[in-house]
């Protein structure tokens, strides 16, 4: 048996809001924001009395979905250090493709959003660079070349 996809990516975020805009305005679409609680979400979670307000989102393709949670219970727990380095264990960045690299980086530094790193040639393929977003998310941007 194999997977049929990749149906989603979580995020847990304190500030739904900032990282929601956040990623409206790097282009994915808002499907669905609301309340999940319930004897089910505990069930699938491992977690009693959870009371949370998700936000689906995808891109424009239709393929690929971030889902951002704010917990208001049990209080979310935050990693050490906060803004951890590319090499720390763990997922550390969600990749998009875009069109234009620097147009991206300018809409999504009015929500916060600061380079890690600089924009980068790789080979004559694409063009890469880090973002730090709201709550210290990093998204890598890749425009490709010719």
């Amino acid at each position: 048996m194999t997977i049929q996809r990749m149906d989603n990516v979580l995020i847990v975020v304190d500030d739904l809001d900032a990282v929601l805009s956040f990623f409206v305005e790097l282009g994915m679409e808002l499907e669905g924001r609301g309340p999940a609680e319930g004897r089910w979400v505990e069930r699938v979670i491992g977690l009693e009395d959870v009371r949370q307000e998700i936000a689906m989102l995808r891109t424009p393709d239709g393929h690929g979905r971030i889902e951002l949670a704010m917990f208001h219970q049990p209080q979310a727990i935050r990693p050490e250090p906060k803004d951890a380095p590319a090499n720390t264990l763990g997922i550390r960045r969600i990749m998009f493709a875009v069109d234009d690299i620097e147009d991206a980086i300018a809409r999504l530094h009015t929500h916060g959003a600061e380079l890690i790193g600089e924009v980068v040639r790789y080979e004559d393929v694409y063009r890469l660079c880090y973002l730090r977003g709201p709550e210290g998310v990093i998204v890598g941007l890749a425009e490709q070349l010719g």
